[in-house]
C-alpha cells in the first residue's frame, strides 16, 4: 500500500439517509399550513423552508379545508371568514332536550356530536376531527 501498510489516513464522513415517512405533530402542520394560507405565501417556498415536500404541504392544506386538521386560532388572525353549509332542523319528539342544550352535528352518515353549551371552540374542532378520522 502506498500509506505504508498502516492503513488509510483520509477522512471519510458518512451520511445517514432517512428513510420512510417522517411524523409531523398536529400543532407544527398546522402553523406550517397557515403559513402557506398568507397572501402572496406560495405552497413550494413555504414547503422548502420548512423541509417539506411540497405535495405534502399540499395534502396538508386540503385536510385543512376539509376540516381533517384544525388551525389554531391565532394561526388564521386575519383570514377571511370561511362557511360552511348548516341546515337547522326543529328537534324530533324524542329529541327535545338536544335541541336546547347545545349543538349537534353530523358527521358522515352515522356519528353525531352533541356538544353542550360552553365547549371552547378548539375543543371542538378537537373531536370533530378525531370522528371525521374514525368516519
Amino acid at each position: 500500500m502506498a500509506d505504508g501498510g498502516e492503513g488509510f489516513g483520509g477522512r471519510i464522513d458518512v451520511i445517514a439517509r432517512t428513510r420512510g415517512y417522517r411524523r409531523w405533530p398536529d400543532e407544527v402542520k398546522a402553523r406550517i399550513v397557515a403559513e402557506s394560507f398568507r397572501h402572496g405565501a406560495r405552497v413550494g417556498d413555504v414547503a422548502r423552508r420548512h423541509g417539506v415536500l411540497p405535495h405534502q404541504l399540499s395534502d396538508w392544506r386540503r385536510q385543512a379545508r376539509a376540516g381533517r386538521l384544525a388551525l389554531p386560532e391565532e394561526a388564521v388572525a386575519g383570514f377571511a371568514a370561511a362557511f360552511v353549509p348548516l341546515s337547522v332542523e326543529p328537534a324530533l319528539d324524542g329529541d327535545a332536550a338536544a335541541a336546547t342544550e347545545g349543538l349537534s352535528i353530523e358527521i358522515g352518515k352515522v356519528i353525531v356530536l352533541r356538544v353542550p353549551d360552553g365547549i371552547p371552540g378548539a375543543r371542538v374542532a378537537e373531536l370533530v376531527k378525531a370522528l371525521r378520522d374514525l368516519a
